[in-house]
């Protein structure tokens, strides 16, 4: 009699592995729409970038634009579900699955675009790993630690101006980038 009981357990193990199988996958969360401009500065390795940057983000692509401190474009980056382009001022074209890889192969420093645009409004990127985070008595996250990276939030300001975080201290092993927003244009809403 045990040893129908255990080939019933494992059956039934069996057809609940396989219902898990056949379960869709959730598709990926996106950030909530916006366009921003502002600025940033990445030190790589001994290696330095400073420039604007205006980013515009939708549930379907990130383009992004790196300015020199004149407004001049230096880089064009486009990226969505089919992968990702970097145009450089001098036409040259690099591509890559993804704007993280791509920047890391044409820039030689990543920009974490997939969590940066969560991570730009003050929010936590779901699915993603998470080891700390640090509120402030209003409930605003200072310091957040999440798939390697350590984000801390310098700068918000008052609520009656949009509340979300204006300046951004991100980290990841050697590579250190600074994140200014100067100005949102377009906006889906606080997440």
């Amino acid at each position: 009699m045990n040893f129908l009981k255990c080939c019933a357990a494992l059956a039934a193990a069996a057809m609940l592995s396989a219902c898990a199988l056949l379960q869709p996958e959730r598709p990926a969360e996106r950030a909530r729409a916006f366009d921003l401009v502002g600025r940033v500065a990445v030190n790589h390795e001994g290696r330095a970038f400073s420039g604007g940057v205006r980013w515009e983000h939708t549930a379907e692509r990130d383009e992004v634009w790196l300015l020199t401190p004149v407004g001049q474009a230096l880089a064009h980056i486009v990226g969505d579900a089919k992968g990702a382009t970097y145009t450089g001022a001098d036409r040259s074209q690099h591509t890559a699955r993804d704007i993280a890889s791509l920047t890391r192969r044409a820039l030689g420093w990543e920009l974490p675009i997939e969590h940066l645009s969560w991570w730009v409004q003050g929010a936590i990127a779901p699915d993603a790993v998470i080891q700390h985070v640090e509120r402030d008595g209003q409930g605003r996250i200072i310091k957040l630690a999440q798939d390697g990276w350590r984000i801390a939030y310098t700068h918000y300001p008052p609520a009656e101006h949009g509340g979300r975080p204006r300046r951004l201290d991100i980290a990841n092993g050697a590579q250190e980038i600074r994140f200014i927003i100067d100005s949102w244009h377009r906006d889906g809403g606080t997440p």
